[in-house]
């Protein structure tokens, strides 16, 4: 319980602080008082979630392999998986931003952005969605410090990519009269420092990086993919149900595309305690599945139910009572503050559930099941999000939408823990 709660509290203010940021500067632009930039704003920090979600993907990968050898005592191993995954992360990175950004326009015409939203969307996304590629070896830093148990270190490379985006935002949105560009050039050079710092840390403090060579390139790339692949289709089926439940959303106008923008900014703000404590279990449960240590990974799956319960429980009934005051920061009227609202009422259940998900996601992944975290998710993604979404929209409009789409998770989210510690048992008969 004493590792899992210090790794997911560390990985929760680093985590904390990048999603701060990014709800900041959506509150910043909402004080523009144009509904049109803040739903241009969100529409295309959406569209940006899905290169992010390949880079989560990434992550785990390297995470998993990393923490692997080095809970077997295969420090060199280590470092030369280490050197071979950041490198096919970037071109990975790139890889992924090469192909979105011609298809960007049409991502964001699904999500019902039509004339200046439209074009605020793309501006936000084409000066952002660039670096992509730094969030790729940030992240791949993160996922080699998480595997050496550097928790520290791990949360300060994002408190300080946090940080610079903190001081520049106000600067270029209102000191500079730059508005939504401002927006998007501070979260650029936030994202730089990400991997400019992680670098550093993973090279300079801890030597986990080897020359990558060639050979062992191509050694590590079928299990590096073997694990990359699986997770970032797994990872995908967030963003793709973002999309559709956005795209529902916004069929009641920009007022809802508003409220929506400024949810799923609250979410990782309110809820991100539970993104980084499956990031956090992780590297725990890869170095005691190196090690054999069954009764250690059966107390992590247990420990971080309880962890999640608790975490949410606290965070849900803050947003229920000052639910008033999370509206009023956005500056929200309307179908914007009445769907702000809802949320705050009806979130705990739905993400307690979520977190169930992710935790599993985070087993299935370093026990060498990944293709169960991609089953897993997305069935929640189609057949958990989609006819109820539809369903609810039909009786309830937005409203309607976001309950329907919580109740197909909750179903998701349990079944995947159950299958989670069933998959464990499974396991170590199988190796006694």
């Amino acid at each position: 319980m004493r590792h899992v709660v210090v790794m997911a509290a560390t990985g929760s203010a680093g985590v904390l602080a990048i999603f701060f940021v990014d709800f900041l500067s959506l509150v910043y632009i909402s004080w523009l008082g144009d509904p049109t930039l803040t739903a241009g704003a969100g529409l295309g920090a959406i569209v940006l979630f899905l290169a992010t979600s390949v880079n989560i993907g990434l992550l785990i990968a390297v995470g998993a392999l990393v923490s692997r050898a080095l809970g077997a005592g295969r420090r060199g191993e280590a470092r030369r998986i280490a050197a071979s995954s950041l490198v096919w992360s970037m071109a990975t990175g790139a890889l992924c931003v090469a192909i979105m950004l011609p298809l960007a326009p049409t991502l964001l015409a699904l999500l019902g952005a039509r004339g200046a939203t439209a074009d605020v969307a793309m501006l936000y996304v084409s000066i952002v969605l660039p670096t992509s590629v730094a969030v790729a070896i940030g992240m791949g830093c993160s996922g080699v410090l998480r595997a050496t148990a550097d928790a520290r270190r791990a949360m300060n490379l994002t408190l300080y990519a946090a940080a610079g985006a903190a001081i520049l935002d106000p600067i270029l949105i209102f000191g500079l009269d730059m508005g939504v560009t401002g927006a998007a050039i501070g979260m650029a050079v936030s994202r730089l420092i990400f991997a400019g710092l992680g670098l550093w840390y993973v090279i300079a403090v801890h030597d986990m990086i080897a020359w990558p060579r060639r050979e062992d390139m191509l050694d590590h790339f079928r299990p590096y993919f073997g694990i990359a692949a699986p997770a970032i289709l797994a990872n995908l089926a967030t963003p793709v149900a973002l999309i559709f439940l956005a795209a529902v959303i916004g069929r009641f106008g920009d007022e809802a595309i508003a409220g929506n923008a400024a949810i799923e900014r609250i979410v990782p703000v309110a809820f991100g305690g539970l993104f980084a404590l499956s990031g956090a279990v992780g590297p725990i449960i890869g170095q005691n599945r190196g090690a054999g240590r069954f009764d250690r990974l059966r107390a992590i799956l247990r420990d971080s139910l309880l962890v999640s319960a608790v975490y949410v429980g606290v965070v849900w009934i803050g947003l229920a009572l000052g639910r008033n005051g999370v509206a009023a920061l956005f500056g929200a009227s309307g179908e914007t503050r009445d769907l702000i609202v809802f949320f705050c009422l009806v979130c705990g259940p739905i993400w307690f559930f979520n977190g169930l998900l992710f935790v599993a996601n985070a087993s299935f992944n370093n026990l060498g099941f990944p293709l169960y975290s991609t089953a897993f998710n997305w069935g929640r993604a189609t057949i958990g999000t989609a006819p109820l979404a539809l369903l609810g929209a039909h009786f309830a409009g937005p409203q309607g939408a976001i309950l329907g789409a919580g109740v197909g998770s909750a179903a998701f989210g349990a079944a995947a823990l159950l299958v989670a510690f069933a998959t464990l048992r499974r396991l170590e008969r199988e190796l006694a």
